[in-house]
């Protein structure tokens, strides 16, 4: 390991650097280390998580790869450059470094900033309005059903044991994503069972 908690600049683009945990001295890779806790951890989570840092810091030292050492979690992963990611970083991060030399606030790209919250200060009848008769009406007699539906996807969800990626029965699929998040389908008749 070469490099440990060194700083270091682009040659080119002096504003760009990078403090480098360290770099593989046989392979002249970045090296990366992550704390994560074991049960939340898993590779594509990790990976994407800390993905910019380490195009940046490839970019910066011109390296072909990173190596991410994730501690009590699961082990190295080998990442590579990506030169697509890293020309929109770089992007980015000039647009970024201009609004820091200019004083100007950077704007998200394609879409507009957030607008501020106005503080809620009257109260306003919309009985008057037909829009808002017909979706309360809509809410009242549905929000029964929607306390079920939330129930039953709970109790659903209990049920599907820890190691299954899909269930199915009954006309319901149940699906688990990478992340470990459960979402359900409504299967159409041919379909219901498998």
């Amino acid at each position: 390991m070469v490099d440990v908690q060194r700083q270091i600049f682009h040659p080119v683009h002096r504003w760009m650097a990078a403090t480098l945990d360290g770099r593989v001295e046989a392979t002249s890779a970045v090296f990366e280390a992550k704390f994560m806790l074991p049960w939340n951890f898993s590779e594509e989570a990790a990976a994407e998580k800390h993905m910019a840092q380490l195009q940046h810091n490839m970019w910066v030292t011109a390296s072909r790869s990173a190596v991410l050492s994730i501690i009590t979690g699961g082990g190295k992963m080998t990442i590579s450059a990506d030169p697509l990611y890293q020309h929109l970083l770089l992007t980015a991060e000039r647009k970024f470094w201009r609004c820091v030399e200019s004083g100007e606030t950077p704007h998200l790209f394609g879409i507009e900033p957030p607008r501020p919250r106005l503080e809620a200060v009257r109260s306003v009848d919309m009985s008057g309005s037909n829009a808002w008769a017909e979706f309360a009406n809509l809410y009242r007699v549905t929000r029964a059903a929607a306390i079920e539906h939330d129930r039953a996807k709970a109790e659903l969800k209990a049920l599907v044991p820890e190691d299954a990626r899909e269930v199915s029965g009954h006309g319901v699929r149940a699906k688990r994503s990478k992340s470990g998040a459960i979402s359900f389908e409504a299967l159409e008749a041919g379909h219901a069972a498998l």
